[in-house]
This record gives C-alpha cells, structure tokens and sequence, in this order.
C-alpha cells in the first residue's frame, strides 16, 4: 500500500461535515448507503464520478464542523482512498485515521494551488512523494507521525497493539 494512484477531486476551503455527508443521513448505519451520500453537499454529482482509488483534494480546514465520524466513512465506501489538503479540523483527522482507514494527507498550500481536477496523482507514501502524472509535477507530502503511521498500519485504533516498553 505504499504507491496510491488516482484521479482528482478538487474542492475549496472549509468543507465541512455538514456538507460531506449531511445531516438526514445520519441514522443510516450501512457504510455502502452512506457512501450514496457523500459530498451531496457540496457537489451532488460526486458519487457518479468518484472511482475507486481516488483522491479528494481540498483546500485548508477540511472536515470541520461537527465530529461526524460518518464522513470518513462515507468517503472512504465511495471509493475514496485519500483526502489531501493543507489541514484538517482535528476531529475529522482523528476519525479517517481511527476508525475507517482513510487517509489524511497534509500538503502544502503551494501544493493545493497546482493540482487541478481530474488530475491524475500518484502518492508514494513510504518517501511522502506525490507525483502529478498529469503535469509532470512533483510536491512533498508532510509526514505522518509515528504514532499515526501505526495506526495507519494496524487498519485502525481498533487493530493497533501499542509497543510494550
């Protein structure tokens, strides 16, 4: 899992949760029916055209608003591998991370600025590369810390086994 390829989908600034997986859909428990939601606020024509595999790529505060741990989750069972952006509202960050394996990639606002929509990207996440296939460029992801990446690894908080000392 260390090289991710796909396709781009680019949004602004301050998406919030509201707008990822809106608020009438909350009650819904099955993940794929969830996934039927996703971005409706925002771009009601995303889950036509998302592929598995993809990439959201936003501009900075993504996910804020209220802890909704049901907007990573209907990212990621829309197909949804990663969302990059140059940050993310805390909670947002600590649920793709803890609960639904979706990955949480910060870059920079230079970054942001350059990716287009529908550009393909590939991300080597082991040298935190992101090549953009598409206009032969290539930006730094910021690393993940430690602590992160093993639950990243583990496939959740869930999964992870702290290290003894």
């Amino acid at each position: 899992m260390t090289i991710l390829r796909g396709r781009v989908h680019k949004y602004g600034a301050n998406i919030d949760t509201d707008v990822i997986i809106p608020g009438a859909y909350l009650k819904e428990m099955d993940p794929k029916k969830l996934a039927t939601h996703a971005m409706e606020g925002v771009d009601s024509e995303f889950t036509k055209k998302v592929k598995p595999g993809d990439f959201v790529v936003a501009g900075r505060n993504f996910g804020c608003g209220s802890s909704r741990e049901h907007a990573p989750i209907a990212l990621k069972y829309s197909g949804i591998k990663a969302v990059l952006a140059p940050t993310f509202a805390r909670i947002f960050y600590r649920n793709a991370v803890d609960g639904s394996h979706l990955l949480p990639i910060e870059i920079t606002d230079d970054a942001y600025s350059k990716i287009e929509k529908d550009d393909e990207l590939e991300i080597d996440l082991q040298n935190g590369q992101i090549k953009n296939l598409s206009r032969g460029a290539s930006y730094t992801m910021k690393p993940f810390p430690d602590i992160v990446l093993k639950i990243i690894q583990a496939g959740g908080l869930m999964n992870y086994k702290p290290d003894k000392h």
